[in-house]
């Protein structure tokens, strides 16, 4: 199974992780519609929504960039209507958009704590219920949210509460999706890195230029996801997955070719947050 011909609705996806997954799928024939705000470059970060549709398309896939935010109830209606009448129906969506401060709580600034919420959990969510109807008429319809395990320990619930709670209710969301729509055979499953990845976010809020040379590049995350994606749906569902397990399971033996920095050896990688 490949992904020739589906279309794939995904949050954010102009830059990192969600691009990578965009680009793999991409290199398929498969279809790309992307509800992100980057409409113009941002001063700090590279590429807007157009360059990544561009990047797409060059890739093999086709593209359709939609201007708008998760966080808006008509936006995601928008992107799911125009997708569809680009594409013909929605095969599998990718919750990609997420909002990340590690700030402890007393120092967590409220409108940060609903923006967290509002894209990470509510965007998740509202994303994903809108896109039901269209998945239950694809052949293998599958919703991916970018999020981890729940992992209960004090260690991850206290670290920085905030955020915690935004990524375990990605998760929760997500779960609860596969549960309640198992019966229309759409798998609902998330996925998440065993080590950090060489993104933005990685080099802005965790760590510089330390953190990046000790990462994975975004390609082991989409590989991850591309074998996700292609499996059969009805059989594959709520699992909480490790980009590196999946890869395991799919055959691959030497994750060496996914080190940012090449010839840097697996255990002087940085562990991801929420595993360890």
């Amino acid at each position: 199974m490949n992904l020739a011909g589906k279309t794939i609705l995904m949050s954010g996806g102009s830059r990192g992780i969600g691009l990578a997954i965009a680009l793999r799928a991409a290199a398929d024939g498969a279809n790309i519609a992307m509800l992100a705000k980057t409409d113009t470059p941002h001063p700090k970060l590279e590429g807007t929504i157009h360059t990544a549709a561009e990047e797409i398309r060059a890739a093999g896939g086709q593209a359709l960039a939609i201007v708008g935010d998760v966080r808006s109830d008509d936006d995601i209606a928008r992107a799911v209507e125009e997708t569809v009448a680009a594409f013909g129906g929605i095969d599998i969506v990718v919750n990609n958009a997420s909002v990340i401060d590690l700030s402890p709580s007393s120092a967590l600034d409220p409108k940060k704590y609903d923006l967290m919420q509002d894209v990470n959990v509510r965007g998740t969510f509202m994303l994903s219920r809108a896109a039901i109807p269209a998945l239950k008429n694809a052949e293998n319809p599958h919703i991916l949210s970018l999020s981890p395990p729940l992992n209960i320990t004090p260690k991850w619930l206290g670290a920085h509460t905030g955020y915690t709670l935004a990524k375990y209710g990605m998760t929760m969301a997500t779960l609860g999706l596969a549960a309640e729509f198992e019966g229309a055979g759409i798998a609902a499953n998330t996925l998440w890195p065993a080590t950090t990845i060489a993104t933005a976010a990685v080099q802005n809020l965790l760590g510089g230029d330390q953190v990046m040379a000790a990462s994975r590049t975004p390609a082991i995350y989409a590989d991850a996801a591309y074998a996700v994606l292609t499996q059969p749906s009805a059989a594959y569902t709520g699992q909480t997955l490790i980009v590196e397990d999946v890869l395991s399971a799919a055959g691959v033996t030497d994750f060496s070719g996914y080190a940012a920095v090449p010839g840097t050896p697996d255990e002087r990688l940085f562990p991801d947050i929420f595993l360890n």
